[in-house]
């Protein structure tokens, strides 16, 4: 008798693990990758499993030039633990999984089922199917079968939530594969998106994110230019939502009626991620890129008229094929114009199969390194002084879970302001929960937060506080990884740590 048919003759559920790499598409996709095993059964093997579990799900990326690599060593290290643990499986699903297809069978043979980006709907059929079956299964759909948002999904807080609004993208950026994994731009219907975020808002939530691989060109697929605008305005008629934010967008659709849309919808953020990845005319135009620097810093100019307080934040590729020591001079002034509150950087590697891959003039490893400290120092300086001049501001910070690493030592709480910049703030003796809001003053300024260091204003218990409330009890009266009711509610990560881009980096 296998683990799991013990467990089944016990009662008890089988567990399940997902390791997600990459963007925020993966990031999402992997909570309806967790909603569909629940929905089937399974619960999450408890924090810190490390491959201790029934199910072991990677949810890959293919952006990175070593992404390969990394998979199957982590497939290695799991290989002799599924042979003591009899009935155990393995799935690979994500970019990677849609590019390399019957490639990781091969190399790593005990993986029990492949699926693509554009199927994982098919994930817990697939492994039921390799159970009986006893071999592996690969499916690898060319294109999307059903939109993931009609996917059940288990989502990880109460108070935000992603919301996608669109998949696929239509660009040719050189440098990215993500066109070719997940297919070109498919829209959701704007009443099926409104639907969801209402289901959302009347769960708890009170913040979402709408979330597409070119956010800002959705309508192309619909037929109507003016859709995203539209969509954020009608966002801001929806009672309860307190925050709407979006990424990521393309300086190429970036379009005034997208400006003032922002500047006119009060729920929407002051708040802005728009990709430069370069300053130079000459590596953009390489790139694929369809704007230039004269443009890029024109769409700034009118954010700031429109909305003097925003926050605006962007990603940077150092060290593309062919840039010059001119070309990267480029960049340096056009961060130092746009004053950037913050940058994810990165240094360029190869994304096999994308044409910067095979282009001359790849550029020394040691000369990408120098300039990208460069940039970062650069960027460093700029985010600093940025934060300064917060310093004195009353702002209404969303208390969130889990982003200040060090609040139980110093006795603080953390959230986000409306322009997403993250607040310290000293903990009220009043209790205050994970989506409540709260009133401070910023005293002090961090390159990358801020500090309220007196006494809170006003603390504002919310829908969101006392849907997290509830959560955290149920969770703690139930198995871990019970779904708590359809629609699920949470909270999307922030953006990408600096070492991943967002899919493609747009």
């Amino acid at each position: 008798m296998t683990s799991i048919d013990r467990s089944l003759a016990v009662g008890e559920p089988k567990t399940y693990e997902i390791r997600t790499y990459g963007c925020q598409m993966n990031v999402h996709d992997s909570e309806r990758l967790s909603g569909l095993l629940e929905d089937a059964g399974y619960v999450r093997a408890p924090k810190g499993a490390d491959g201790d579990a029934d199910v072991v799900v990677f949810n890959t990326c293919a952006v990175r030039e070593n992404a390969d690599n990394k998979l199957y060593g982590n497939l290695g290290r799991l290989a002799p633990m599924k042979t003591s643990r009899p009935g155990m499986q393995i799935a690979v699903g994500g970019c990677l999984a849609q590019k390399d297809r019957d490639t990781i069978v091969k190399k790593a043979p005990w993986v029990d089922v492949v699926f693509g980006t554009h199927n994982i709907g098919k994930l817990p059929v697939l492994l039921e199917r390799a159970r009986i079956q006893e071999e592996a299964q690969i499916e690898i759909a060319e294109s999307l079968e059903a939109f993931p948002s009609t996917l059940p999904t288990r989502r990880e807080s109460a108070y935000a939530a992603w919301v996608s609004i669109s998949v696929g993208c239509n660009n040719t950026c050189t440098f990215c594969i993500v066109p070719a994994l997940r297919g070109k731009e498919k829209d959701r219907r704007p009443g099926d998106i409104l639907a969801e975020i209402e289901a959302l808002v009347a769960e708890g939530v009170s913040e979402i994110t709408l979330l597409g691989q070119n956010v800002n060109a959705y309508g192309s697929d619909i037929g109507d230019r003016e859709a995203f605008s539209k969509l954020l305005r009608a966002c801001g008629k929806i009672e309860g939502l307190e925050r709407v934010r979006f990424t990521s967008p393309h300086p190429r659709d970036f379009t005034d009626d997208v400006i003032a849309a922002m500047a006119e919808t009060p729920n929407v953020m002051p708040q802005l991620h728009m990709p430069l990845q370069s300053g130079s005319d000459t590596i953009l135009k390489a790139m694929r890129r369809s704007y230039r620097q004269e443009r890029f810093l024109g769409i700034i100019e009118k954010v700031r008229a429109a909305i003097p307080h925003a926050a605006i934040s962007t990603d940077i590729i150092v060290g593309f094929p062919g840039e010059t020591e001119e070309d990267f001079e480029q960049t340096m002034h056009t961060v130092r114009e746009a004053r950037f509150a913050n940058a994810f950087t990165f240094q360029y590697s190869k994304r096999p199969g994308t044409p910067a891959a095979e282009m001359e003039g790849q550029i020394p490893k040691e000369v990408v390194q120098a300039r990208y400290e460069r940039l970062v120092a650069l960027q460093e300086e700029i985010s600093w002084e940025e934060n300064k001049k917060q310093v004195g501001r009353t702002l209404e910070v969303m208390v969130a879970e889990g982003e200040g690493r060090k609040d139980g030592t110093t006795h603080r709480l953390s959230g986000r302001a409306p322009d997403n910049r993250l607040v310290h703030f000293t903990k009220p003796d009043q209790e205050v929960r994970p989506g409540d809001v709260v009133t401070v003053e910023i005293t002090y300024a961090a390159p990358h937060h801020l500090l309220a260091e007196g006494p809170t204003t006003s603390v504002r218990r919310t829908r969101s506080g006392d849907a997290w409330e509830k959560r955290t009890a149920e969770a703690a009266a139930k198995p871990a990884g019970v779904l708590l009711g359809l629609p699920k509610i949470g909270v999307p990560e922030p953006l990408p740590a600096a070492s991943v881009p967002a899919c493609g980096s747009h």
